[in-house]
């Protein structure tokens, strides 16, 4: 068989943004394994213009529809099919020979791309923890049905997946996701009323989106991450644990029923848990900087401040309460993130405004795809009307 039919077939939903670029970096360091074959952003023609002439795609999606005629324009002479709008980016998931699909849209919009893989019966490397957080249920009994693997790709649950590999499941006590604590660990409600968009941007080890930073600034991509690790992992709430570990050097831990400790460390660099969701079960070889003990001075560890960062505490209630009360979280959360990064609200009032639509929107304890569907048009109604 020549290298060429080895090739991994991959589409990157999201190749623009952090995750899709770094992904893309991989693809191109190991261009003798890898083939992208469709590539899609959300408004950023410039930047999936000069991905598709380097990589060659067969599709290409644009989900903004008034960007189509640049990029179309643009690949015209090169023999790339070019589509857009969402809905384009999850029917190609029907006709596309890729093999796997690395998920990394941000937010609500990669639920639907995402099922459909799914039910075309792809490898899904989940950069969207969104897709779990909202309808966690429906995508594991979907992988369950279609025999699809979901490999994840948040570090924290890339951590735990390789914990588990060998293990059996039946054995966790617990598992313990490990957050950076943000800009802002340490700081009380009275020091964070005036806090800044730039000031939130600010992340001490990752670099990543404005939305994710944010989210990780408010400590409510933990509060998604522990959600999506009950839907990945099929535990109990009580089984989730939280610590907050500055050094951002162990990505997460698994704790089993005899006592022992099994943690997955390395530099953060997410192109790490990327490429092991790419070539799994196999590890390759890579030219990654490598994590040195002798230049490590200390791992720390402390309890997250649930009162402080009111999202982690609303996404424990969400997950507790079940049904469509996720849904409702995330919704409500991206439309507050959104209002903060527009300076149309202040940084405390992100979690203000997800509480309210929590309590506000309409609870649906077994939800259909369809009400996942209602739920999250209805939160983001509520959650613009809250918005001066």
């Amino acid at each position: 068989m020549s290298k060429e039919l080895e090739k991994k077939k991959i589409a990157i939903l999201g190749s623009t943004g952090s995750i899709g670029t770094q992904a893309l970096e991989i693809a191109r360091e190991q261009s003798d394994k890898i083939e992208i074959e469709v590539l899609t952003a959300n408004s950023n023609a410039d930047l999936l213009i000069k991905q598709a002439i380097e990589f060659k795609p067969n599709h290409v999606v644009i989900a903004d529809d008034s960007k189509y005629k640049i990029v179309k324009d643009a690949l015209d002479k090169y023999d790339i099919k070019v589509f857009s709008g969402n809905k384009a980016i999850a029917d190609l998931m029907e006709i596309t020979s890729a093999e796997i699909v690395l998920t990394a849209m941000v937010g609500y919009s990669g639920l639907l791309p995402t099922i459909k893989a799914i039910e075309n019966k792809k490898k899904i490397a989940l950069a969207n923890k969104e897709t779990l957080v909202v309808a966690g249920e429906l995508i594991t009994s979907l992988c369950a049905e279609h025999k699809v693997n979901l490999i994840p790709v948040d570090s924290e649950h890339s951590a735990i997946f390789q914990c588990l590999v060998g293990e059996d499941l039946n054995t966790i006590d617990k598992i313990i996701l490990t957050a950076s604590g943000g800009p802002f660990r340490g700081k009380k409600v009275n020091e964070l009323l005036e806090i800044t968009k730039k000031e939130a941007l600010k992340h001490p080890n990752w670099t990543m989106g404005a939305k994710i930073t944010i989210d990780s600034a408010s400590l409510m991509n933990k509060g998604l991450e522990v959600i999506e690790a009950k839907w990945l992992f099929g535990l109990e709430n009580n089984q989730i644990d939280v610590v907050v570990h500055p050094q951002s050097i162990i990505h997460s831990m698994v704790e089993f029923n005899d006592g022992s400790i099994k943690a997955q460390m390395g530099l953060p660099d997410m192109k790490l848990p990327i490429h092991y969701a790419f070539f799994y079960p196999e590890r390759t070889k890579t030219n990654f900087k490598r994590l040195s003990f002798k230049e490590m001075n200390m791992l720390t560890f402390e309890e997250p401040d649930k009162q402080t960062f009111r999202n982690l505490g609303l996404a424990y209630e969400a997950m507790e309460a079940g049904g469509n009360k996720a849904c409702i979280l995330n919704a409500a959360n991206e439309i507050a993130v959104e209002a903060f990064l527009n300076d149309r609200i202040k940084f405390l009032q992100i979690a203000e405004i997800n509480e309210t639509c929590m309590n506000k929107v309409h609870f649906i304890k077994q939800p259909t795809l369809e009400d996942y569907i209602s739920t999250d048009s209805e939160a983001r109604l509520v959650a613009k009307s809250l918005i001066r």
